[in-house]
């Protein structure tokens, strides 16, 4: 007996209660077309995720289940067709991460989920009570089981679902990407439940929410671990997998992308939900004819369009003439509107004004940092006028090591590249280079610089790039003690400098604009050290 599952790979907005419903129901319809006996959404498809503090409003609940109502009785004409929605649920009191089975216009049976992440990102044990009672249910002679997300990522609770009958997996997920996630979902999950001999489907989230991004990449897997079926990276998709019994057919499997284009379609799709879901008309970027700028640019275009973007070159007396003109060049080809508003006139008041005040003393970081903040306050100044918001273009090496200035370039609403290494910078716009040129060869071979000084470059104060990111990578996301980092090789000069710089920068972190987050651990929610600390390794 075939049995045809359908995933639907969605893009849920946290809230949007009406608007996930009728996405629900319309993959749903779709899926009814092409056979679906089940159709698999992901982990609260209907709700959005993560809704964070939502969830201690009991009226978030009672307009979820209004919604959750309404979708039951709309799909009650798909006869036979199983789908399984993502919701949060209040119940006797308690409050709970669960997905409900619709079947004929009646709730089958929900699911609550039993492991609750409360790490990284997560902080599911905050909100929900968890619960060890499974649920299977019969289509056409195959028993299915559903676990939510975190409960795969150990085996009690797929070995529960299988003790209770199951002899397939359907596991609706909220799991965000970060680079190489796709392998460690692999490995777990024939860790965890391939090797119990049951086959699964594994339903993901697609779409951005604040930091983070949900990729997608929706699969199936057999009971021996092999992959059936792979849907799209940062894309909507569905597909139908068919079980011959409780044996998964093999099905299209999207093809493999490299590290640069996952990372740049994570970017892209985190632009375009954030503006497009908190409703920006459109996006400024502070153009300065460097690495940063240019890549948070070319993503900004390919995220909403270059009737959206409008880039602001705002020149100094130490702007080089190679950076008006590669700025020129690049926003010719990418076709966005470009002003260019000097700041010497700006920059002079603020120099006369504190002439007296500082008399006598040399110039130093105050006149660099008063170049920034002048662009700063230029861009939103322009943000409040038009309702554009800025994208700030600081990477995460320079957040790392404060090579920012609070007020100035760290001004803005989103930080677009916040958590990509300088090193990966120049490996992203390569790989757009590789799609269409957009990026000026000049502007990925130059020397890298703030231009707040005469003939500066970043390495009057930074480590060559490759060094420090390698220090910033091993000490920040992999956690390693000094000692270690030095052991690998680097010079304990550059490690104590790096070290220190990171943990003397936390208050300009915790005044930064959040951003997209690609790596395992990112300057953001899942990073908590204090400001206040006297600790030294």
């Amino acid at each position: 007996m075939t049995v045809k599952v359908a995933i639907a790979q969605i893009n849920s907005t946290v809230g949007d209660l009406a608007g996930n419903r009728t996405k629900i129901a319309d993959f749903a319809r779709r899926a009814a077309a092409l056979g679906a006996d089940i159709v698999l959404t992901p982990e609260m498809s209907l709700s959005g995720y993560p809704p964070e503090d939502l969830l201690l409003r009991q009226s978030f609940y009672a307009k979820t289940a209004e919604q959750f109502e309404a979708l039951t009785a709309e799909l009650a004409d798909l006869k036979d067709v199983h789908v399984i929605v993502g919701q949060p649920i209040l119940h006797h009191g308690r409050r709970f991460n669960a997905a409900s089975v619709i079947l004929n216009g009646k709730v089958l049976g929900a699911y609550r989920k039993h492991d609750l992440p409360n790490d990284t990102v997560f902080d599911e044990k905050r909100y929900f009570s968890s619960s060890d009672e499974p649920l299977v249910f019969d289509v056409k002679g195959v028993r299915f089981g559903i676990n939510i997300c975190e409960d795969t990522w150990a085996s009690h609770t797929p070995i529960r679902a299988k003790d209770a009958g199951a002899q397939v997996l359907l596991v609706p997920n909220g799991s965000p990407y970060h680079m190489n996630k796709q392998y460690l979902r692999y490995d777990v999950m024939r860790k965890n439940v391939c090797s119990l001999g049951l086959p699964m489907v594994y339903a993901n989230l697609v779409g951005g929410q604040d930091e983070l991004i949900f990729d997608g990449n929706s699969f199936a897997l057999d009971a021996k671990g092999a992959v059936c079926a792979q849907l799209k990276h940062c894309e909507e998709d569905l597909q139908i997998i068919e079980f011959d019994g409780a044996r998964p057919v093999s099905g299209p499997i999207a093809p493999e992308q490299s590290i640069e284009e996952q990372v740049y379609k994570a970017l892209v799709l985190g632009v375009r939900d954030y503006i497009g879901k908190n409703g920006f008309p459109s996006v400024l970027i502070g153009l300065s004819g460097g690495v940063d700028s240019a890549l948070t640019l070319a993503v900004a275009v390919d995220a909403l369009g270059a009737d959206k973007v409008r880039a602001v070159m705002m020149p100094s007396p130490y702007t080089a003439e190679i950076s008006w003109l590669d700025s020129r060049e690049m926003v010719k080809r990418i076709g966005v509107r470009y002003d260019e508003i000097p700041i010497v006139d700006c920059f002079n008041a603020f120099r006369s004004t504190l002439a007296q005040e500082f008399k006598g003393l040399p110039e130093d970081t105050t006149e660099e940092n008063i170049q920034a903040r002048i662009r700063g306050t230029i861009l939103m100044a322009l943000s409040n006028k038009y309702g554009s918001i800025v994208l700030t273009t600081g990477n995460k090496s320079e957040m790392a090591v404060g090579y920012c200035t609070l007020y100035g370039d760290m001004a803005g609403g989103f930080a677009v590249i916040k958590d990509i290494a300088k090193t990966l910078v120049y490996r992203l716009c390569t790989y757009r280079n590789s799609v269409s040129e957009v990026i000026p060869e000049r502007i990925l071979t130059r020397a890298p610089s703030a231009e707040l000084r005469p003939n500066q470059t970043d390495q009057d104060s930074l480590p060559p790039y490759e060094v420090l990111d390698a220090i910033m990578q091993m000490y920040m996301e992999e956690n390693r003690s000094i000692a270690e980092i030095i052991a690998a090789g680097y010079r304990s000069e550059d490690v104590e400098r790096v070290t220190r710089l990171i943990k003397i920068n936390e208050y300009k972190r915790r005044q930064a604009p959040i951003g997209i987050r690609i790596t395992h651990r990112a300057f953001g929610r899942d990073w908590r050290y204090p400001i206040t600390s006297r600790f030294r390794e």
